[in-house]
């Protein structure tokens, strides 16, 4: 007998426990530049018609675009400014952590500043989740949880979260936290395969952490088709895109749904045409041992 195919949820996911849902997809922020404000709110606007309403942008994005340090959170605070009401329909995420030159630093003082910098810049009096952008060594969990709390005490913070963190750096800073983590963010893709093995997906399930997978289609190579090791899992990919009606991208979206912990990508495209094609990955199923081929093609080895 046939199984029944994988289907990417429609469904939100909750994120934390004070009531915020989020949607299967969100929106990354990390080439969110430029200074032409009617653009970027042409591309905000396109991101919450096709339901992308979780935003994911961090202090550290611009030096990258050749902007400032902050360029894309003040970037999205002018289009805030321009259009106030747009604030209320985003479930808006932002970073901290990263200090240019250090690199990292989660230390209190630095922390509770970063933070608070974030908000000028965005102009709001709060964010839905703060996460903490990379670990810092030097920091002890318990100190990072105690400014965590105190900005959630503060109403700065809703939810708080992590990225790029291990199972075991999760687990010592929820040791000291007086609530529980919403999130975390690895790279996940099909090209980067480590949550599947790593822990951190056991982890979430474990934990009901949202996980929010960052460069779902390995930094544009399986949207491009080449690249160490993309043309074998396009090739993977291109049959239930065909077969679905979608794009390569779209089945790339929907291949990291289908794991049961419920990942969310986060869409990095600043082209509203392609944004809006992102939903599509909700029109994929996999049957079982469709996702396992491209799971197969991205190791360049057959499973054991």
């Amino acid at each position: 007998m046939n199984e029944a195919p994988i289907s990417p949820s429609h469904s939100r996911r909750p994120l934390g426990k004070g009531g915020l849902s989020i949607p299967p997809l969100a929106w990354g922020l990390w080439r969110f530049r430029g200074g032409d404000v009617r653009a970027a709110q042409e591309r905000v606007e396109a991101a919450l018609e096709a339901g992308l309403d979780l935003f994911d942008t961090a202090d550290v994005y611009g030096p990258d675009n050749g902007e400032p340090f902050g360029a894309a959170e003040a970037l999205l605070g002018r289009v805030f400014a321009e259009a106030p009401s747009l604030r209320d329909r985003i479930v808006l995420a932002t970073k901290g952590g990263i200090e240019l030159g250090t690199p990292y630093n989660s230390g209190a003082d630095y922390l509770v500043r970063a933070c608070e910098a974030s908000l000028r810049r965005l102009g709001v009096e709060a964010v839905d989740l703060y996460q903490i952008h990379r670990p810092d060594m030097l920091a002890h969990p318990s100190e990072v949880a105690a400014v965590l709390e105190k900005l959630r005490r503060a109403g700065k913070i809703r939810e708080a979260g992590v990225s790029n963190h291990t199972p075991a750096q999760v687990a010592a800073l929820r040791a000291h936290l007086p609530f529980p983590l919403a999130s975390v963010q690895p790279e996940f893709s099909a090209l980067a395969l480590a949550p599947l093995t790593n822990g951190v997906m056991d982890q979430a399930m474990e934990l009901g952490l949202v996980v929010l997978a960052w460069s779902p289609l390995g930094g544009g190579r399986l949207a491009a088709g080449h690249g160490q090791g993309s043309a074998e899992v396009v090739a993977a990919l291109e049959p239930v895109a065909r077969r679905s009606g979608v794009s390569v991208s779209s089945a790339a979206y929907a291949w990291i749904i289908a794991h049961p912990a419920a990942p969310v990508p986060i869409v990095g495209t600043q082209t509203p045409s392609r944004i809006r094609e992102a939903v599509d990955a909700l029109k994929v199923t996999y049957a079982r041992e469709e996702w396992y081929s491209v799971l197969v093609a991205a190791r360049g080895e057959k499973l054991p």
